[in-house]
C-alpha cells in the first residue's frame, strides 16, 4: 500500500483526475476498452468535475459503480443519479454506463445475472474507492449479514448487500475489487487516516477495506 498526501482537497481532486485519467489512456493503448470502477457518495464528486474534461477516448471506457442502493437511477440516493450528474458530463459524456439496477428485479435475484454479464468487463482496469470510518468500502461493511462469503475467494462478481435500517444494496464482491489492475482509495481527515492504520492491523472481516490493500494507492487530504 502506497499513500500520497496532498495539501488540501481541491489539489488531490485534480492531482488524482489526472492519475486516472492517465491510467485509463494507458489501458486503451493495448485494450479495444476500459473498465473504470468508481464509488458512489459525496466524496469524488469533485475528481468527477475535473476527471470530466480529460482527454480520454471516452467512448471506449465503460463505467461502472462498485455498488449501488437499489433504487430507481432518478432517486436521489441513487449512486447512478451521481453519475450522471458529475462524471458523465463534458468529454466524459461519451462514457458507456453499466449499471447495476433493474426494474422489477431485487439485488438477490439480479446478482446471478449481472455476476455473469459483467465477467467480460473484469479484470477491473482502474478501480477508485472510497471508505467509512467503520473501515468499510463499496457495500461489504463490518457486520453485514453473509460477509465472509463476499469476501471469499470463490465469491461471484457481484454480491447482495442487507445493511438494517437501509436499502437494499448491491455490491462488487472483495476478489472481483481486489482483482483490479490499478487500485486507488480517497479519503478525507484525521479520523479516516486513523481508520485506515487499525484496518492494517485488522481481520479483512472487521475492516473490509483490507481485502483490496495490496496494491492500493491511498490518496488523502485532510
Amino acid at each position: 500500500m502506497k499513500l500520497i498526501e496532498y495539501p488540501d482537497r481541491e489539489l488531490l481532486a485534480m492531482g488524482l483526475a489526472d492519475v486516472l485519467a492517465s491510467e485509463l489512456k494507458n489501458c486503451l493503448l493495448v485494450h479495444a476498452s476500459a473498465s473504470f470502477v468508481v464509488p458512489g457518495g459525496t466524496t469524488p464528486g469533485p475528481i468527477f468535475d475535473s476527471l470530466c474534461a480529460a482527454d480520454v477516448d471516452w467512448a471506449r471506457v465503460h463505467v461502472l459503480l462498485s455498488d449501488e442502493r437499489w433504487v430507481p437511477e432518478d432517486h436521489d440516493r441513487s449512486n447512478a443519479k451521481l453519475l450522471r450528474e458529475r462524471l458523465f458530463q463534458s468529454r466524459a459524456e461519451q462514457a458507456q454506463f453499466v449499471p447495476f439496477h433493474q426494474v422489477g428485479e431485487t439485488p438477490a435475484s439480479a446478482a446471478p445475472g449481472l455476476s455473469e454479464r459483467l465477467a467480460e468487463h473484469m479484470p477491473i482496469s482502474v478501480l477508485l474507492l472510497g471508505m467509512g470510518a467503520d473501515m468499510h468500502t463499496a457495500s461489504l461493511f463490518p457486520g453485514a449479514e453473509g460477509l465472509e462469503a463476499m469476501l471469499a475467494a470463490d465469491a461471484p462478481l457481484v454480491v447482495p448487500v442487507t445493511v438494517a435500517g437501509q436499502e437494499p444494496r448491491i455490491s462488487f464482491s472483495g476478489p472481483a475489487l481486489a482483482g483490479a489492475m490499478a487500485k486507488h482509495l480517497v479519503i478525507f481527515g484525521s479520523d479516516k487516516r486513523a481508520a485506515l492504520e487499525r484496518a492494517q492491523g485488522s481481520s479483512v472481516t472487521d475492516a473490509p477495506i483490507r481485502a483490496v490493500m495490496d496494491g492500493l494507492t491511498v490518496h488523502w487530504a485532510e
